[in-house]
């Protein structure tokens, strides 16, 4: 669960305060959200993990593809675990790629980009 500090918490009481002051509806959800994206996400972060959400290998070798990911995971500074970095990483290979590797078995994300170097070049 998130939660607010510091100036955030202020902020969204004082926003809370003035809604209930003005007699405005009750925010639901998908107003906070929008509301907190608004005031507390840069739009540069929200390209940037936009660029991260569509990142694919297409015709990038599987190295170009490792490296732009892991650029744009620096620059969107995304902190996600191990298994969710892997996860994104292998679900964009392409479909030769992927298939044979998922029949391997690996730990780290460096022993994935390994086999999946491996098996590009058998491929090619």
């Amino acid at each position: 669960m998130i939660a607010f500090t510091d100036y955030a918490i202020v902020w969204w009481d004082q926003s809370m305060i003035n809604y209930r002051r003005n007699y405005k509806r009750q925010v639901d959800a998908w107003d906070e959200k929008s509301l907190i994206r608004k005031r507390f996400v840069p739009r540069h972060y929200r390209e940037l993990y936009q660029m991260l959400q569509s990142l694919s290998q297409d015709t990038k070798s599987i190295d170009e593809y490792f490296k732009e990911m892991k650029l744009t995971i620096i620059r969107a500074n995304v902190k996600e675990d191990r298994n969710a970095i892997m996860a994104r990483f292998m679900n964009n290979f392409n479909h030769d790629i992927a298939h044979i590797v998922g029949l391997h078995h690996y730990m780290k994300l460096e022993e994935m980009v390994h086999v999946a170097l491996k098996v590009e070049k058998q491929l090619k």
